[in-house]
């Protein structure tokens, strides 16, 4: 088992519960307990999984890794559950439970902001420490009021899986800018075309879907965003963009559009590995992911994991799950999320 998750550790997960004085059932109450305010999905979380957890039976899933980094205030390479990446910060004082509101929530906000990074290899036309500042200075005036930039769409596109959407909703917990998120938006409409032009309402691979269902998809949440845009308003909005943000003549249009109404536009590519983006859709379960599961080796053959947006952009460093992992962090200690 540890050799399919390199670096795994389970002794080190046990040392974190017995340092923070809990037995497994209490363990069980408070993961739930986490769980439920990050909002994120609720492990079932039996006693005896959490011994196999620490024993090294059973290698916890996503929902579980989440839930102790965030009862733990630990990143995964701390808990032992992988290598940490190159340059990854791995370590986090430990708390007494539960955690006191203080300074470290600044910290714990720079921390998660720190997987943003320039997407060229100079950074050569984008500012990404300023886009940083300024995600940073939103949220501090968020109850002051008063922002002296412009404007700004967000548009954080990537592959399935690859975190896109729990980043976007990160972005909105800082900054209190609405998030367009394509899915719900578009969702119960594209269900609906698609079966009357006779395919099914899941599919998201034909070309059916690819030529008379899609342009209007995108479309539709495009003008979404631009009707904030026209009454400037800072938007996230999120989408997998993987034609839109490699097409320069689309996002152009998008600049300039913006851009006449005094909107800045910021792409952010959320960079993810191959086995994360299987393991996170694996674990969603969602009905239009099953062609890919299915045939996952023939999904991959369509896709580019290098892919990156054709204009000056930022990249968010989402491998193992680290961006997500760090904004849980940051979402937690910031009391940002409701009971």
């Amino acid at each position: 088992m540890a050799k399919n998750h390199p670096g795994w550790r389970p002794d080190l997960l046990r040392q974190q519960r017995e340092k923070h004085g809990l037995t497994l059932e209490r363990t069980r109450e408070e993961l739930h307990k986490v769980a439920r305010r990050a909002k994120i999905t609720e492990p079932a979380a039996h006693p005896s999984t959490l011994s196999q957890h620490e024993s090294g039976e059973v290698y916890p899933g996503p929902p579980y890794r989440r839930a102790y980094c965030l009862l733990y205030g630990a990143t995964e390479p701390a808990l032992g559950f992988r290598n940490a990446l190159p340059g990854e910060e791995t370590r986090f004082d430990v708390t007494p439970l539960p955690q006191q509101r203080n300074g470290s929530h600044v910290l714990a906000v720079e921390r998660a902001l720190t997987r943003i990074g320039s997407g060229g290899e100079s950074g050569e036309g984008s500012d990404h420490y300023g886009w940083q500042q300024r995600v940073m200075e939103a949220w501090k005036r968020r109850h002051t009021g008063g922002d002296p930039h412009s404007p700004c769409v967000v548009l954080v596109g990537g592959f399935a899986g690859s975190g896109k959407t729990e980043f976007a909703r990160f972005l909105t917990h800082l900054t209190g800018w609405p998030l367009v998120d394509k899915d719900p938006l578009t969702r119960p409409l594209v269900e609906q075309l698609l079966m009357a032009l006779g395919s099914h309402a899941h599919d998201r691979h034909t070309e059916v879907y690819r030529e008379k269902v899609r342009p209007a998809e995108y479309a539709a949440l495009m003008q979404a965003v631009y009707a904030n845009v026209q009454c400037r308003i800072s938007t996230v909005v999120t989408a997998p963009f993987i034609a839109e943000m490699s097409d320069e003549q689309w996002m152009q249009r998008l600049i300039n559009k913006c851009r006449a109404q005094g909107v800045d536009v910021a792409p952010i590519w959320v960079q993810c590995d191959v086995d994360s983006m299987h393991e996170y859709i694996s674990s969603r379960g969602a009905a239009r992911d099953s062609w890919k599961l299915e045939r996952w080796e023939e999904y991959l053959a369509t896709i580019d994991v290098d892919l990156r947006p054709v204009v000056p952009h930022l990249v968010v460093d989402n491998r193992m799950g680290t961006a997500i992992s760090l904004a849980d962090q940051a979402r937690h200690a910031l009391g940002t999320v409701s009971a």
